[in-house]
């Protein structure tokens, strides 16, 4: 019973820390808010994360955990390559609405100034490019050689695309001035045109 009163607390305060950062940012985030938002004394964060920073990391390795998961899943799938692609497109509309976007950069800009922040959210990213790189390994396995770039640095210049895409939506550029969503999905059609190509013999090692 204890067990899950706790868990029912934790469970609160996050939902409440991602209400107060949503609405505040990360700057103006104040634990007196959201312990009130939450219905719990202020001494309840400090007992269940410790300070701001362990209560804001906690909160997004959550969800980063939870969207990870469900990309890990989605790519597992017996589809083209093309269409996971554009499934994860379609995930990036979610990820949007659902505030974990704005989360996440939150941390990210967070993390320039403070060394500790960097650090998680560096290793919360990085199983991102991990799962990219994989993904990519098996198509190069399927298909051939992925033109001039190794499976490394196809990943990072696809993560580092969404990123990068997030950040100047958040920032409210739209279709009139960037054509940000269709850029992405064009990369589709690229692993669209290179998984129907015919494969070309690989080379023979003397």
């Amino acid at each position: 019973m204890a067990g899950s009163v706790e868990g029912g607390t934790r469970d609160a305060i996050l939902d409440a820390t991602r209400n107060r950062l949503l609405a505040d940012g990360y700057a103006n985030l104040s634990t007196r808010k959201v312990a009130a938002e939450a219905g719990v004394p202020l001494s309840q964060l400090h007992y269940h994360f410790g300070s701001k920073n362990g209560l804001i990391l906690t909160l997004l390795e959550k969800e980063n955990r939870r969207r990870l998961e469900r990309q890990r899943t989605m790519y597992t799938e017996e589809a083209a390559l093309w269409q996971r692609y554009e499934r994860a497109c379609d995930f990036l509309e979610e990820d949007l609405e659902s505030g974990y976007v704005r989360v996440l950069q939150e941390m990210i800009a967070a993390g320039w100034s403070e060394p500790a922040v960097g650090a998680a959210v560096r290793s919360l990213l990085f199983g991102w490019y991990e799962l990219l790189t994989d993904v990519l390994r098996e198509a190069e396995a399927a298909h051939g050689p992925l033109g001039p770039f190794t499976a490394e640095e196809l990943a990072t210049l696809i993560g580092n695309s969404f990123i990068g895409s997030e950040s100047l939506l958040l920032l409210g550029f739209d279709r009139s001035t960037l054509p940000i969503r269709s850029a992405l999905r064009r990369v589709g059609q690229l692993f669209r045109a290179w998984e129907d190509a015919p494969q070309q013999p690989r080379k023979r090692s003397r």
